[in-house]
């Protein structure tokens, strides 16, 4: 594996000369493997395409690691953030504005670093992560205030444990919807699709820590969950899910003492943002809490 050779050349080249050169450099230059892997793993998929948004939001930016954040906001009331998921947008949330502001409640949604109409952070261009993710939720919540609830998609879920552990975010109520687990699981998918060995993953794992500040194990919704002082927690999962692990998501309610699993059929990992029932019963929890406060 030539230590010249681009990441842009490696995303090019076909699965099976891909598989080739992992095996040859597993032998040869297990380190440039890792730093191949670490740059496959960190950038962003194409970006979905942006739904639109309810009217009447305003636009807002902050700053999170010098790069700018772009949201927007309607209502007032209590906060609920919206935290998309990786390869997405803030406005895949959007189906959950209008019930939201309906009953009585701020709701705040913005794009990730180099996500969307956001700017890419430390990591570079086309590229993030979880801990970028955790610091511009943030940066949003320094702005509007600490959450009733913050409402998170897949990856999202590690940026809100991530903001909640190291003392980010404050929120009353958890909603994780087709929740990012943990990253080792999807890093074993990942060796097995691009054939690398061990000894590239480990190089590979030395490279995301320095990169990330953080360990892989450290990467995982039920390590951060034993950090953080139990909330109220719904959790929504598609049986069928093929980005993220159903049994993990059951694993985490298991661990959970104030979780609340609701599986769901045929809706993947993404149509799960829109559907009516789940939108309904994710505003239904939420709104329990202010119910109960109001009696």
């Amino acid at each position: 594996m030539s230590a010249s050779l681009p990441k842009s050349t490696i995303v090019r080249l076909t699965h099976g000369t891909r598989r080739w050169l992992f095996r040859t450099g597993e032998v040869l230059a297990p380190r440039l493997g890792g730093r191949a892997v670490r740059n496959l793993w960190f950038t962003i998929p194409p970006i979905a395409s942006d739904t639109p948004l309810p009217p009447g939001g305003e636009p807002f930016a902050v700053t999170s690691l010098g790069a700018a954040v772009r949201g927007h906001v309607w209502g007032e009331g209590p906060v609920v953030y919206l935290v998309h998921g990786w390869g997405g947008r803030g406005s895949q949330l959007a189906s959950f504005v209008a019930p939201l502001t309906a009953a009585g409640f701020r709701v705040v949604l913005f794009d990730a670093p180099a996500h969307g109409r956001s700017e890419h952070g430390p990591a570079g261009p086309g590229r993030t992560h979880g801990v970028e993710m955790g610091k511009a939720l943030d940066e949003v919540a320094a702005r509007f205030g600490p959450a009733h609830t913050v409402v998170a998609h897949s990856l999202g879920t590690m940026a809100a444990y991530l903001a909640l552990r190291y003392g980010w975010l404050g929120t009353g109520r958890l909603v994780l919807l087709a929740p990012m687990v943990e990253a080792s699981s999807l890093v074993d998918q990942f060796q097995l699709a691009l054939g690398f060995g061990r000894r590239t993953r480990r190089a590979f794992e030395r490279d995301a820590h320095d990169l990330v500040g953080l360990p892989l194990a450290e990467f995982d919704a039920r390590v951060q969950a034993a950090h953080v002082d139990p909330v109220p927690t719904l959790v929504v999962h598609d049986r069928g899910d093929r980005q993220t692990s159903y049994a993990d998501a059951a694993r985490l309610v298991a661990d959970l003492p104030l979780a609340e699993l609701v599986s769901t059929e045929g809706l993947g990992h993404r149509r799960i943002l829109h559907d009516p029932a789940v939108v309904a019963r994710t505003v239904a929890f939420i709104r329990d809490d202010v119910e109960t406060v109001a009696a």
